[in-house]
């Protein structure tokens, strides 16, 4: 499929502390509230790729933090509230529909198990089955299962570049597919207060399951079964302190299947306690 660009929603973000190696010290905490907009988009990829039926609008607000338990473990959280619309809906004597709930709530532990030239760590998280679907429109704010995610992290840090990747997979309830997932970023700092950053993230579903969803709700793509995409971009981190700061993000794809093509543009800011 051509590169194009594509909706990233678990990713864009805060994937560089959720899929990062290197955990918090004890007691310290870290927060970022981020704001990721996907507006107006009619068409999603697919073999071959296919028309929503209406222009759909994804926006989400969400938190996320982790505490240092200890040196070497953190706890981790995350809350997504998802703030979804589709205008112009086809055969529908309502054209417009908007929807405001939680997305699936997402906690975990990471453990570093070496701290030597590179870094190694552990990751398990469960997001909850906490989001809602309309019937009317075949909104659905998030999957209708419970998902188990173990992750490999490895990561290495230089004067002014840092490396790190991920291996592991999204193990879903209720007869969704699991996923395999796969990647990395690099990041370098441009100047005393920026860092730029590079990433790839890689989901690829086993298509191990056979949930039957409603047709409205595979019309619109989702949160659907078989989701699948391999996206690349770049971020932007400013430290305006050494503990506050802001992050913006873009994303692109070279391939995918029922996700969005369209740009997912994010904005957060960071705390440090």
């Amino acid at each position: 499929m051509k590169s194009s660009f594509v909706v990233i929603f678990l990713f864009v973000s805060f994937s560089i502390f959720a899929q990062s190696p290197w955990t918090q010290e004890k007691g310290k905490v870290y927060t970022q509230l981020s704001f990721t907009s996907i507006s107006n988009y009619d068409t999603l990829f697919g073999d071959p790729d296919y028309s929503a039926p209406g222009d759909i609008t994804d926006n989400t607000i969400q938190f996320y933090g982790e505490y240092g338990l200890s040196n070497k473990t953190s706890l981790l959280v995350n809350l997504p509230l998802k703030l979804i619309s589709i205008d112009a809906f086809e055969n529908s004597s309502n054209p417009d529909f908007n929807t405001t709930a939680l997305g699936n709530i997402e906690i975990g532990v990471k453990h570093n198990f070496m701290k030597k030239d590179w870094l190694l760590s552990g990751q398990f998280s469960v997001e909850a089955n906490t989001a809602t679907y309309n019937s009317n429109s075949g909104i659905r704010t998030g999957y209708d299962a419970f998902t188990f995610t173990p992750l490999i992290l490895a990561g290495k840090s230089f004067s002014k570049t840092y490396i790190q990747t991920f291996l592991g997979a999204n193990i879903r309830t209720n007869d969704y597919s699991s996923n395999l997932k796969l990647g990395g970023e690099v990041g370098y700092k441009i100047s005393n207060h920026i860092w730029l950053v590079g990433f790839l993230d890689i989901v690829k579903s086993l298509e191990n399951g056979a949930i039957q969803l409603p047709v409205e709700n595979i019309l619109n793509g989702l949160y659907v079964n078989d989701q699948e995409y391999g996206a690349f971009g770049f971020k932007g981190i400013g430290e305006i302190t050494d503990t506050f700061g802001v992050s913006a993000s873009i994303g692109g794809a070279f391939f995918g299947n029922n996700v969005a093509k369209q740009a997912a543009l994010s904005v957060g800011i960071y705390q440090k306690f």
